[in-house]
């Protein structure tokens, strides 16, 4: 039995399923070392909402069943993976760490965790986040803000700050976030991980609380491109119940992960890798370039002149859909109520002033008046006609090159609390992330360096629609030339030698 809580951490999903397969461990085991690690380490990091126990077990009970019938295992079996809390875990909350939906427990499954639990997976817990998905640093939680496993004063990024520190400090090996201008990216950058943005419509949406529905897409986050390619061939496929859902099957990753890149262009964008980039940053972004170029592919540099307006346009159209959405929180069938108000007008008022937080109110009343009479022409519509333009800097760009490379964010994690009361600041950190989601393109963040403070910096890896498997190769070749990804948070250092 698997008694050093350390032996299971931070294994890879090739590695627990040897394990499996061999009779060495159960997967009640590689569990039971999570808990235990999580109990351990997460109070002072903040990932977690709430642990998912008694799901995880009986998941546990039927890949250990499958062992011992010597049946074939499937692609996840025994693997732990924790999930974002604004997707449906039937049984659980689902809160989007925000009070209006703190006792909310979904009836129905996420076509996610509906094919995670087909391929075997053990889901751990549902972690923190931004509220609604809302910020760039786990700060906005109605509960507490996470902390970064490489240095607990500084922030982990957002809005999927509980999932990749999950991953980082060893919590789980694999973990599902949402991106809607960068929540998957910008964290898995700040927190030294491997994050994805598929293409939009590859993985259903369906039991995704939505903030933006064209702009959001579930993804995975792993310690290696491998482990973050097998979850991306689980959960992606078309799903009827999603009526942005593609019909569009990823190649297997032995057709793919190893065709690394030589031949292929790839062009460093250079609106977003100049001014107001770190130094540390930038010379990362230099050195990985090199690199690329060293394995065979041709590097050059590359405009996308619109990129400029991202910023603004996603602010306009994000805020706008989230006001759309959010005005479902009205305290009739769900989430909180005020049991006090006189009538049903002031319920609805204290009801949502008491369950939003200010970065979601802030943005409720930005998209609303976006979208108010005299005002949707020359905010929404124009804003939705430079979106158009973004895409077709892209669709330029992708005629003369295989891949877009830059920097994931233009800082490493900055200090817990030294943004929060600068919201343009604070939007400034998705500067280079934001472009991705506009134009519905896959993304990928990977470890690529550190700046002097040993804080590690991520490189974003940009495709064409529907060029996942070829980002994902590029990706695998980089990881495999470098040893970036090898080098472990503090957290995990501290359990290898427990």
């Amino acid at each position: 039995m698997a008694t050093d809580s350390s032996t299971l951490i931070g294994k890879s999903v090739r590695e627990l399923r040897a394990l499996l397969t061999s009779g060495s461990v159960s997967a009640r085991e590689i569990l039971q070392d999570h808990i235990q690690h999580i109990e351990r380490f997460d109070p002072e990091l903040g990932a977690f909402n709430c642990l998912t126990t008694h799901l995880a077990y009986e998941q546990a009970e039927k890949i250990d069943a499958l062992v011992k019938k010597r049946e074939p295992l499937p692609a996840l079996a025994g693997v732990p993976v924790a999930i974002k809390d604004n997707i449906c875990v039937p049984g659980y909350p689902a809160t989007c760490s925000s009070k209006i939906l703190q006792n909310f427990v979904p009836p129905y499954s996420a076509t996610v965790i509906e094919r995670l639990g087909a391929s075997g997976a053990i889901i751990i817990g549902k972690t923190n986040m931004d509220e609604f998905a809302m910020g760039s640093s786990t700060e906005n939680s109605a509960f507490a803000p996470t902390h970064n496993p490489w240095n607990v004063k500084k922030v982990p990024g957002g809005s999927s700050g509980g999932s990749t520190v999950a991953v980082a400090a060893g919590f789980s090996t694999l973990s599902l976030g949402s991106d809607t201008g960068g929540s998957i990216r910008q964290p898995a950058s700040f927190c030294g991980v491997v994050g994805m943005k598929p293409t939009y419509g590859v993985v259903s949406r369906f039991g995704l609380i939505a903030f933006a529905s064209s702009l959001d897409q579930i993804g995975p986050l792993g310690r290696e491109v491998e482990d973050v390619a097998t979850c991306l061939q689980v959960i992606s496929g078309h799903d009827k119940r999603d009526s942005t859902s593609l019909p569009f099957c990823l190649p297997t990753q032995s057709e793919t992960l190893a065709s690394g890149v030589k031949s292929m262009r790839i062009g460093i964008i250079s609106e977003l890798s100049g001014q107001g980039i770190d130094d540390d940053v930038r010379c990362s972004l230099k050195q990985a370039g090199e690199t690329l170029q060293s394995l065979g592919a041709v590097v050059d540099e590359v405009s996308l002149p619109n990129s400029k307006h991202a910023l603004s346009v996603y602010y306009l159209i994000a805020t706008a859909e989230a006001s759309a959405n959010l005005s479902r929180y009205d305290g009739v069938k769900f989430g909180l109520r005020n049991q006090e108000a006189d009538d049903i007008l002031s319920m609805y008022f204290s009801s949502r002033s008491d369950g939003f937080g200010a970065e979601v109110k802030r943005r409720i009343m930005l998209g609303t008046y976006a979208l108010s009479s005299g005002y949707y022409d020359a905010y929404y519509k124009k804003a939705q006609q430079v979106r158009r333009l973004i895409k077709q800097d892209f669709d330029r760009a992708f005629s003369q090159f295989d891949l877009l490379i830059c920097p994931t964010s233009p800082t490493v994690a900055f200090e817990l609390g030294a943004k929060t009361a600068d919201p343009l600041q604070m939007y400034l950190s998705d500067i280079a992330t934001i472009p991705a989601n506009l134009a519905g393109i896959p993304g990928i963040s990977i470890p690529c360096g550190f700046s002097q403070q040993r804080l590690p910096i991520g490189l974003q890896l940009l495709g064409p629609a529907l060029a996942d498997s070829k980002l994902l190769a590029a990706a695998y070749a980089f990881e495999k030339a470098t040893q970036f990804h090898t080098v472990t948070a503090p957290v995990l250092t501290a359990s290898a030698k427990h």
